[in-house]
């Protein structure tokens, strides 16, 4: 039996009906997500209508029980672990595309839709939201946003927070409201739908989202480039981003990231590559020749290999399906990973990607990185066993000194995971005290009682 209170056990199952979930087998299943760490939710609600996640969060407030909202638990950082236990709310089955505005360049869609599933949807219009994380095939949108997902794309069509244009939530204190419009101007009050995106949670349930849509480009066309080191290949990123066309995917992998693309995900790579972008152009099909000559011109830089266009679509797919590949792969090398997503400044790549080679040598750990060049958002995977005592006290110190060596390169904790668990203890390395006691504010704000997934995010 759950340790809520009994009234608010017959309270919500009146209300749910059996969207309202107490075995324990069942809760099992919403106890973890993609972090591995697990703890045991007091109940599950699996809701249908807003009015139903406005009723269990008031309900919950009037006995103070913890609220975590969960997509489909694909988050790395633990943000969906009720830690504190309490009542997950999964919205599996709000998963609704409610309209499909082409004319608005504008899909408004419940929170438990699948990214993949819109965008197969948006297709037969000729357009695309840009969010488009590597689990996109079954993560949610209402994920997506509150992790503020990106992607190989961000660095041309931007993240969820650049591609939401109204939201519509439950606040802590259980009242809907609504934030933004569906329009693409306004300056009608604060922009609380943006506050809202990458929030993880903790500051309003959201139950319904206006998207801001993109046409399909008529074309693609994308390049390989290898170079001999990561200093080159860092040196070809800054010369390509600072040109005044953007490409449309700016992909980065180190030598050990071609190796395993090579070896595990069967890309066609030589075995001299010291690291790899891939640059990716769209636009139409009369101007696309241009776009990959300027950006061929852009990634020629002293150290580069070889520079080669993609012949075909199906070459084209093979290298991103081996890219998409890297994260499951890293598995092969040590059965511990901790993957974090960094953001620094494009033009500190280079050092950032020297220091967390000196630090592998240092900690005698395998650090892999790979990820979004064209945004400075690496990801950095570190690879132990955690069986190993001494492996896993080295790698959670190595670890934090990956954080402070991008921090001191002036960047960020993370550019599309989120803080979570994993990373809220170094939040106040990264945001001075008047500002977190701005966004305790907010929180207050928004959530008076706190109940809302607590023991993320904030430190």
């Amino acid at each position: 039996m759950n340790a809520l209170p009994p009234d608010l056990n017959h309270e919500l199952a009146r209300v749910l009906g059996d969207g309202w979930l107490t075995d324990p087998s069942e809760r099992l299943a919403y106890a973890y997500d993609n972090s591995r760490r697990q703890s045991l939710p007091d109940a599950v609600a699996l809701p249908t209508t807003r009015e139903q996640v406005a009723a269990l969060v008031q309900a919950c407030r009037a006995r103070r029980v913890p609220v975590i909202a969960r997509g489909r638990g694909t988050n790395t950082t633990g943000a969906t672990v009720p830690v504190a236990g309490g009542v997950v709310v999964s919205f599996e089955r709000m998963n609704r595309i409610l309209d499909i505005r082409p004319g608005d360049r504008c899909a408004v869609v419940e929170p438990g839709v699948l990214n993949g599933d819109l965008q197969a949807a948006l297709k037969a219009h000729g357009l695309f939201w840009a969010p488009d994380p590597t689990s996109a095939g079954y993560s949610t949108v209402g994920g997506n946003l509150a992790c503020n997902a990106g992607g190989p794309r961000a660095v041309k069509y931007g993240a969820s927070r650049d591609n939401v244009l109204a939201l519509t939530a439950v606040t802590g204190a259980g009242e809907l409201i609504h934030c933004g419009t569906a329009t693409t101007k306004g300056a009608t009050g604060y922009d609380l739908q943006r506050l809202l995106v990458g929030s993880e949670g903790t500051l309003a349930l959201i139950v319904e989202a206006s998207l801001r849509l993109t046409p399909l480009p008529q074309a693609r066309g994308a390049l390989r480039a290898i170079y001999r080191d990561v200093s080159s290949a860092a040196q070809a990123v800054a010369q390509l981003m600072a040109q005044p066309l953007t490409p449309s995917m700016l992909e980065f992998m180190d030598s050990d990231a071609v190796r395993l693309a090579r070896d595990i995900g069967g890309a066609d790579l030589p075995q001299e590559a010291g690291a790899l972008l891939m640059i990716e152009a769209d636009g139409d099909a009369d101007t696309l020749p241009h776009s990959i000559e300027t950006l061929m011109a852009a990634a020629t830089v002293d150290g580069l290999v070889s520079l080669d266009d993609a012949a075909d679509e199906a070459a084209r797919e093979r290298l991103w399906a081996a890219r998409k590949a890297l994260s499951p792969s890293l598995r092969t090398l040590a059965p511990g990973k901790i993957n974090e997503d960094v953001v620094v400044p494009v033009s500190r790549i280079p050092d950032l990607v020297d220091g967390v080679q000196h630090l592998s040598r240092e900690f005698s750990l395998p650090i892999v990185c790979f990820g979004h060049a064209g945004n400075g958002n690496l990801h950095v995977n570190l690879l132990y066993d955690p069986a190993d005592t001494a492996q896993s006290a080295r790698a959670s110190v190595a670890m934090s000194r990956v954080f402070a060596l991008t921090l001191s390169l002036g960047g960020t904790l993370s550019g599309e995971h989120g803080i979570g668990l994993a990373k809220r203890e170094f939040m106040p390395q990264a945001i001075d005290p008047p500002t977190l006691a701005m966004m305790r504010a907010v929180k207050s704000a928004f959530d008076p009682d706190g109940i809302l997934n607590p023991g993320k995010l904030l430190p």
